[in-house]
């Protein structure tokens, strides 16, 4: 049973929630009690469309769509239950008497509030009335996707005494992990977070796939179909800030670089200029002369001068390729080993 404040986030992280279960083979079944907000109901079922997941929204009362939805959660054979519930701009008793209710009703495994921890002190006050007067089995985070905002995690979690299982870390379905206090600790200090770096790259990109295009880069034939395919596993990763603030020492030179840099904007012109490439282009970028650079602008909405950009780039990643290949760069390469 997921609680909370309206706009922490409880009903795009119930579908966070249900999608990390799914992906660890089990079956969940969402739920939606929230008949007070507008579209709430309908706003979790298309989160649940999206992600394959069902949701359950039928009665005039939470207590009534919460009694059919056991039922039916039951027939379903669901292994997880979640259940998103009402909130309110602040605590109320109308609120709690609802909330004290649908946990009779429901007689939850666990009861995790969701507080946005851009709030800060208003979610350690949050925190402290929902622990008070509902009872909390643990907490879940969002907005949690920058080092700045780790105070808020320490300060909760002092108030309650009861743990923190999940920080949100992006507005996406996938963009939930498990909280690990050292791994946040490393962040806050800029110390990257090699771990989750790696179980979100193993996560998405195929090893016998990664092998191939490593002894590309070794032989410097990586061309722009390989570098479009690693752009599209990227994005599946996360957003490109997020996955940089994860290598040690990059979350400090990611504050120096222009927020643009690292725009979801600029990876989708990248990749609209590349599928705008006839595939011989993309094996021999070499060969896009002026005529073909403008063609290519056109069918990408960019410029010629975007694609010169995108070529030159390109080049230069190349000639690092060769050095690393010929050997020039062991002390670098030593680095990341």
């Amino acid at each position: 049973m997921l609680v909370g404040l309206q706009g922490s986030g409880k009903t795009t992280t119930a579908a966070k929630l249900a999608l990390h279960l799914k992906q660890k083979g089990q079956r969940p079944f969402m739920v939606a009690t929230d008949v007070r907000r507008p579209a709430a109901i309908a706003q979790l079922t298309t989160l649940g469309q999206q992600i394959d997941i069902p949701v359950y929204g039928e009665g005039n009362s939470p207590q009534v769509i919460a009694k059919g939805a056991l039922k039916r959660a039951k027939e379903w054979g669901a292994h997880w239950v979640i259940v998103d519930t009402g909130g309110r701009l602040h605590i109320d008793e109308p609120l709690m008497s609802e909330l004290s209710e649908l946990k009779k009703e429901l007689r939850p495994n666990d009861v995790l509030l969701v507080a946005d921890a851009m709030t800060g002190q208003d979610a350690v006050r949050a925190a402290e009335e929902f622990q008070a007067k509902v009872g909390l089995t643990g907490l879940i985070l969002t907005k949690l996707d920058g080092d700045a905002r780790g105070g808020a995690a320490l300060s909760i979690r002092s108030v309650t005494g009861v743990p923190i299982k999940f920080i949100g870390t992006g507005e996406k379905t996938d963009s939930l992990e498990p909280f690990y206090p050292d791994r946040l600790a490393s962040r806050i200090l800029g110390m990257g977070d090699v771990l989750t770096l790696i179980e979100k790259a193993e996560a998405t990109m195929d090893a016998k796939r990664a092998q191939e295009l490593e002894e590309k880069m070794r032989r410097a034939t990586f061309d722009l179909e390989d570098f479009l395919e690693q752009l599209r596993q990227v994005k599946k990763m996360g957003s490109l800030t997020q996955w940089l603030d994860m290598l040690p020492g990059f979350s400090s030179l990611t504050r120096r670089i222009p927020q643009e840099a690292f725009d979801d904007k600029a990876m989708k012109k990248v990749e609209a200029i590349i599928l705008s490439m006839t595939p011989r282009e993309r094996h021999m970028p070499q060969i896009i002369d002026g005529s073909r650079r403008r063609r290519i602008a056109r069918g990408s909405g960019t410029t010629p001068q975007d694609i010169n950009q995108l070529l030159n780039q390109f080049r230069q990643a190349q000639k690092l390729m060769k050095d690393l290949s010929r050997g020039r760069q062991r002390g670098l390469l030593s680095l990341f080993r």
